[in-house]
């Protein structure tokens, strides 16, 4: 079953975020737009470049009134860790949420229970605490942060311009549509 359009379960999770030792909760995640992003597990190979990537983007995220979460089930003394091991990590300023209970990748349906470890998953949620877009990707295929820019635009232009929605390739600024029987086999 589909998580688009359901609500963020409750949960409380610790994260590391700059130099600091933090709880985390779903209300954290409510009055503003979040992206969680799920990755296997620190000290790997696709995980820091697609963190770096999107610290690399952060700015951007943060004008567009959008918090960054990186998840693993990993500790948040382990993130620790990594943040003063590894000079991609190191750039990080957004926080890294320990899941070592995994509950935070079961309830967003991610965790490889064989494993132990989140699968590549990322997740848009709105202000209200609704999941509006969900992407997972095999372990082996790094995400790229514009993209996941592009995706926010378009879900921030749908929910502040209700009767319209954007087609594929959209890009601020460019045209949307409004779906009625007018348009219907005209596209």
């Amino acid at each position: 079953m589909s998580l688009v359009g359901t609500e963020v379960k409750p949960f409380k999770a610790k994260a590391y975020h700059n130099g600091e030792f933090i709880e985390v909760t779903e209300q954290d995640l409510k009055g503003k737009w979040s992206v969680i992003c799920f990755y296997p597990a620190d000290f790997t190979f696709v995980c820091p470049t697609e963190l770096e990537d999107l610290q690399n983007h952060y700015e951007e995220l943060k004008a567009l009134g959008v918090e960054v979460y990186s998840v693993s089930t990993d500790t948040h003394f382990t993130h620790k860790a990594w943040h003063d091991s590894s000079e991609a990590i190191g750039k990080i300023t957004f926080p890294m949420i320990g899941d070592p209970s995994q509950t935070l990748s079961r309830n967003f349906d991610v965790l490889n229970e064989e494993e132990g470890l989140a699968q590549r998953g990322t997740f848009i949620i709105d202000p209200d605490g609704i999941i509006q877009a969900v992407e997972i990707n095999a372990d082996g295929i790094g995400r790229d942060a514009s993209t996941l820019i592009n995706k926010i635009k378009a879900a921030q232009y749908v929910r502040n311009n209700p009767g319209e929605v954007c087609p594929a390739k959209w890009k601020e600024g460019e045209e949307t549509l409004k779906p009625s029987i007018d348009l219907v086999g005209k596209i």
